[in-house]
């Protein structure tokens, strides 16, 4: 029997959609018609109102499955009595903005952000924000049992252009931040470079950066190609960076901004083709968000470097508060915050998702980027540039992320007692271990013992123990990774393959 919790990610949906990756087609025809019964279920005891009568945005990104997706929706929700809303090609973000702007009652997106071409999935928002994972097991629940509501007359499917309005929102935000002289061309003289790797996002460069008066010349891979010709749509992919770095440079701009596929996350590249990415990435974020936020605090995952800490706190004179992967994880943990009374404005993933506490929280990469173009005109009237801002950033001279498989059926209990036992001999060593982790256990080590820190955690769904490191001098990661190495080979690590890290040490 078809489990459909093993179609879980976290907050989403995913599963293999198509031929052509090697993996048999889970996410079906009648897999999405009963999840998209199990979504009306929880609709009507979450949203307390019954089916009949709900509007629902549905939208997707370029993926090839996205059109017999979004059918099968269709064809659930329309005879429940639903008024579908058919956004079409959309963003992510774009799909909880609807339900804000249309408005309506909740929206569906058809995605599987940065994977594979033969993957996909679903996310679910109502205007209160993304489901979180507890509805998505609900969902599943109620899916795996066949549940789904009474057939009601009423239902319907409207073309609906959505994104349209979402891009006049962004110019608006980039006049109003800008404040030209020429208020309708702010970004007249500006060469900006956008990558949207054949995904949803090549609309900012055609609808929000051109009209402005921004030369986009240069910019690649706009087209939806729901195959992903040219690079993985992924500001985390050395190719996809490689290769925006490249078209910035080539085309003599100013900036360049990539998105991964469904354009909840970005990240930029300066004119001379450094990325700003990661840790600079949520240094330039930071900054933006405390300039009306004396004293706020930023949420960031774990694995933020400790130069970044430092800038957070003594340069911007906010509060750097660590937590753990997972960008829902980071949201969630910035909403905790504030509903205590903590001036906490961003919420921010090394990965690139970014949420902003003045735009609802909401991970989204074209927010995030319109926010830096918007930064980065107000420092050139002054003569600067972005890397002005985050010239007090001290970055790590190397870092490394290693992964280390757990074979055990059961591997959660193996991962944190090897955490548990890594934590007790390093009290005995002496190492000092982070005081403001929250995943994991995280020790730093002076100069001359490699000046740096490794984290060691597991991973948010997978049987997986994710190794990070990072020193602030050369070689440095390789003494660091020498002192685990002892560890382990003495530790019980008999479920644990930590091959990828003997392989490291002897390259």
């Amino acid at each position: 029997m078809f489990s459909y919790k093993s179609l879980k990610s976290g907050t989403d949906i995913r599963g293999v959609a198509s031929e052509g990756g090697g993996a048999p087609v889970n996410l079906t025809d009648e897999v999405v018609e009963r999840i998209a019964g199990g979504f009306l279920i929880w609709c009507e005891k979450h949203l307390e109102k019954p089916a009949a009568g709900l509007k629902i945005a549905v939208g997707h990104d370029s993926r090839i499955s996205a059109d017999r997706i979004s059918a099968a929706l269709c064809r659930a929700f329309t005879p429940c009595g639903v008024q579908v809303l058919d956004c079409g090609l959309a963003s992510t973000p774009s799909m909880f903005m609807a339900t804000l702007e249309l408005p309506c009652d909740c929206a569906v997106q058809i995605t599987a952000s940065h994977h594979p071409f033969f993957r996909n999935g679903l996310k679910f928002f109502t205007p209160a924000g993304g489901l979180d994972s507890p509805d998505i097991s609900e969902i599943l629940a109620y899916a795996e049992a066949g549940e789904a509501p009474s057939p009601a007359a009423g239902g319907s499917v409207t073309p609906t252009d959505y994104m349209t309005r979402y891009a006049a929102n962004l110019r608006e935000m980039i006049k109003d931040g800008v404040a030209a002289p020429d208020r309708d061309h702010p970004l007249q003289g500006f060469k900006i470079v956008v990558d949207a790797g054949n995904g949803a996002g090549g609309f900012y460069a055609t609808e929000v950066l051109e009209p402005l008066g921004a030369d986009i010349t240069g910019s690649q891979f706009l087209e939806p190609d729901g195959r992903f010709p040219n690079h993985i749509p992924n500001p985390e992919n050395e190719e996809a960076m490689q290769s925006v770095c490249a078209a910035t440079v080539r085309a003599g701009a100013d900036l360049g901004v990539i998105f991964d596929t469904d354009v909840d996350r970005g990240g930029a590249v300066d004119s001379r083709g450094e990325e700003i990415n990661r840790n600079r990435l949520v240094a330039i974020a930071s900054a933006i968000a405390l300039e009306n936020n004396p004293g706020g605090t930023v949420v960031t995952d774990s694995i933020t470097s400790d130069g970044l800490k430092t800038y957070i706190e003594q340069t911007l004179g906010g509060r750097h508060h660590r937590f753990k992967r997972g960008y829902k994880n980071v949201i969630n943990e910035a909403l905790r915050l504030n509903a205590e009374g903590v001036n906490c404005p961003l919420a921010i993933e090394t990965s690139g998702h970014a949420a902003l506490r003045e735009n609802h929280f909401l991970d989204d990469g074209a927010y995030l980027v319109t926010k830096i173009i918007i930064k980065a005109a107000q420092l050139r009237r002054e003569g600067k540039t972005l890397d002005s801002l985050i010239a007090d950033l001290q970055e790590a001279k190397e870092e490394k992320e290693l992964r280390f498989p757990i074979t055990a059926a059961d591997f959660r209990p193996v991962g944190e007692k090897l955490i548990a036992d890594l934590g007790a001999y390093a009290e005995q060593a002496g190492w000092a271990v982070a005081p403001d982790n929250r995943e994991g256990i995280r020790i730093s080590f002076p100069a001359g013992e490699g000046d740096g820190w490794f984290l060691l955690r597991m991973s948010v769904h997978d049987p997986i123990l994710p190794l990070n490191l990072e020193s602030n001098v050369e070689g440095g990661v390789r003494v660091l990774a020498k002192k685990l190495l002892i560890f382990l080979q003495q530790a019980d690590t008999d479920s644990v393959d930590y091959t990828s890290l003997r392989e490291f040490l002897n390259a």
